[in-house]
């Protein structure tokens, strides 16, 4: 990491601890940790397979991700000669 957009990265994963204490461990008690894994895994994938989110106008994160991107007619790949 070069240091740039770090505080973006932090601000991230400080979002999804938040979301996945308040939601997963605050409201059940697991015996063990593999029930809090398939838990915490199930949510995860409830949030990016059916959960629209607004920064994607109301489309899931799999959705936009799965979107077939422009193809590049430039068989370089974009790349500049130096």
């Amino acid at each position: 990491m070069d240091g740039k957009g770090g505080w973006m990265d932090n601000v991230f994963i400080e979002r999804l601890w938040r979301m996945l204490k308040k939601e997963c461990g605050y409201l059940h008690v697991f015996d063990d940790g593999l029930q809090s894994r398939t838990h915490i895994g199930a949510r995860l994938s409830h949030d990016n397979q059916t959960r629209p989110h607004s920064k994607f106008d109301g489309e899931t994160p799999d959705a936009m991700d799965h979107r077939t991107l422009p193809q590049s007619s430039d068989p370089e790949g974009g790349k500049q000669a130096a």
